[in-house]
């Protein structure tokens, strides 16, 4: 990495004047949108075979820093960089400030023991850069799988992220030497990546959801999730994803998000009142980050409600 390597910046929620689709709580367009996407599986070989030329280093906190690629929107999606459609393309090739809040919280849990994370399934919903996932499986995970609305961030995005920051993961790699305790770990983590909309995606990720034969151990300890309710049209089939892939009765959720989304509805706090008005789950605020002169960024932690874990 070049020590003029461009500083990482963090981008307004925004839509593009020019975009042909409009964006807001009031809007009717929403009934138009085109249908979702098929959700589907995207294997490790279906990544982008071309290499990135823009990999950036992201600070995280003293001797966390990881790596993340830097591609266009208008190579992927043929849409300016400022451009959010929804029915197309979600934000997701663009690095959201609350994917570092979520880790500097993650990180300061496990210190308090909050939180162990060690041969846990992790779920990161919302995906795009995939770096909250990615700090899961450096902390000993045991699965990893990575959600976005795109394939396409998943294929030229996600996973080439994955593999820079945890390169010996099970590609089948053999390094030639041996491993320490930790890098054996790294190269045993279970890591898949879905694409799909979140009123359809829990038929991949936890298969026999729909008729009740799932068992619990196959669900999600942790569900990770960064900016992911800035749509006021998308929250209660957020919350309905989560209830179907946490396990009942000890997964908890940790939730980054800015206090309200402005221009577009969402916001953490009307996520928590979703939450609040079914009633099965409870929801703590362990972080938030104000600089007074930007939006209030919060992290939460949700769980189900009587639970001694």
């Amino acid at each position: 990495m070049s020590a003029d390597s461009p500083k990482v910046t963090y981008p307004f929620f925004t839509l593009s004047d020019s975009s042909p689709f409009r964006f807001g709580l009031c809007d009717s367009s929403e009934k138009s949108l085109p249908p979702p996407p098929p959700s589907i599986e995207v294997h490790l070989s279906e990544a982008s075979s071309v290499e990135s030329p823009n990999v950036d280093s992201v600070f995280i906190t003293d001797g966390l820093t990881l790596l993340k690629g830097r591609v266009s929107t208008n190579d992927v999606f043929g849409v300016s960089d400022s451009d959010l459609i929804p029915g197309k393309y979600e934000g997701g090739l663009k690095l959201w400030e609350g994917s570092i809040d979520l880790i500097k919280t993650l990180e300061s849990e496990i210190k308090l023991a909050n939180i162990l994370l060690s041969g846990k399934r992790v779920l990161e919903l919302g995906c795009g850069h995939s770096l909250p996932g990615i700090f899961a499986g450096l902390n000993g995970a045991g699965s990893v799988h990575f959600q976005d609305f795109n394939a396409e961030v998943l294929k030229h995005l996600t996973i080439p992220n994955v593999k820079y920051n945890l390169p010996n993961i099970s590609f089948g790699k053999d390094t030639g030497s041996e491993l320490t305790k930790q890098e054996e770990q790294h190269k045993l983590l279970d890591v898949r990546f879905f694409a799909g909309d979140w009123r359809e995606v829990h038929c991949l990720l936890v298969p026999g959801s729909e008729d009740n034969n799932l068992k619990e151990c196959e669900k999600y300890d942790v569900i990770l999730m960064a900016e992911t309710v800035y749509s006021l049209s998308a929250i209660q089939h957020l919350y309905n994803l989560i209830k179907k892939c946490l396990c009942h009765p000890c997964g908890v959720v940790y939730l980054a998000g800015k206090k309200h989304y402005f221009g577009v509805g969402g916001g953490t706090r009307q996520f928590l009142q979703v939450v609040n008005d079914d009633g099965a789950m409870e929801a703590s605020l362990l972080a938030e980050f104000a600089n007074g002169s930007s939006n209030v960024r919060e992290v939460w932690k949700i769980s189900f409600k009587a639970t001694h874990c």
